[in-house]
């Protein structure tokens, strides 16, 4: 089988301490064929030291950095709602591959995962997959692919984007955009911008996704979201569900190949 460029952005803000777990878990993917793109979003520890180290070591590893900031990184609690969202756009610039996922600089793959997410995409034809996380670290090895695992195919992944649109986006759209993600979430509001408030199954998870997409739908800011996290954050999510709307070829797998530590 022909295995085409896969490029992994691994975007990275103040991640010293779990830079490297993060980097090794992609290095040493059972798949090789591999473009590594570091963007270092403005961090002010010893963040591009590290990546500098590896980037030495491993032709496949590139580093950019981030030539702006986000002024809206943080709410006022200190919580990153922003999610490095610029910096998953920038890395969009810097890629080579045929499709594109992404590593976290605070997470870890499992070492198939970006294998498996590959097999998925030709094994049902899709342009976009998603597999599912678990919250927590753990010692594993390679997980085994099982077709009886649990699938959300392309019809019911658009569904539920549809499901879980507010009404306020289906009718004014882009005005949304206007309006602060605080207003959104009073509670005397929130029906209005949020049409399910339940969980939505692994539509929140890493993505593999054909390059050709990123030049359409990119990561939004949080106000800009049409479905973001009730709680605030929700990038991938809304990056996924925009993906499923336009192109109606996204499934999500449920098998745990990806340890979010966040």
């Amino acid at each position: 089988m022909n295995k085409p460029l896969i490029s992994v952005i691994i975007p990275t803000h103040n991640n010293s301490s779990t830079l490297r777990e993060a980097i090794n878990s992609i290095i040493n993917q059972t798949y090789k064929n591999l473009e590594i793109i570091i963007i270092n979003d403005n961090s002010s520890d010893n963040t591009f030291d590290i990546a500098r180290e590896f980037e030495k070591k491993d032709s496949r590893i590139k580093i950019y950095y981030l030539p702006f900031d986000d002024p809206n990184r943080v709410n006022k609690k200190g919580r990153n709602i922003n999610a490095g969202y610029m910096a998953r756009n920038y890395g969009f610039e810097k890629c080579n591959g045929e499709w594109i996922t992404f590593q976290d600089g605070d997470d870890i793959s499992l070492p198939n995962r970006i294998e498996i997410q590959y097999k998925l995409t030709q094994k049902y034809d899709s342009n976009h997959v998603c597999i599912n996380w678990k919250k927590e670290y753990r010692e594993e090895n390679k997980i085994d692919l099982d077709d009886k695992t649990k699938l959300i195919n392309n019809a019911s992944l658009y569904n539920l984007s549809q499901k879980t649109k507010g009404l306020m986006y289906k009718l004014f759209g882009k005005l949304n955009s206007h309006i602060s993600f605080h207003i959104k979430t009073m509670r005397i509001l929130n029906k209005l911008f949020f049409g399910s408030l339940e969980p939505y199954p692994l539509c929140g998870s890493v993505p593999m996704v054909k390059k050709e997409i990123t030049d359409k739908i990119k990561f939004r800011q949080l106000n800009d979201r049409v479905w973001p996290s009730f709680t605030g954050r929700g990038a991938d999510r809304d990056f996924n569900f925009a993906i499923a709307e336009k192109y109606k070829k996204s499934i999500c797998f449920d098998t745990h190949l990806y340890i979010w530590r966040a």
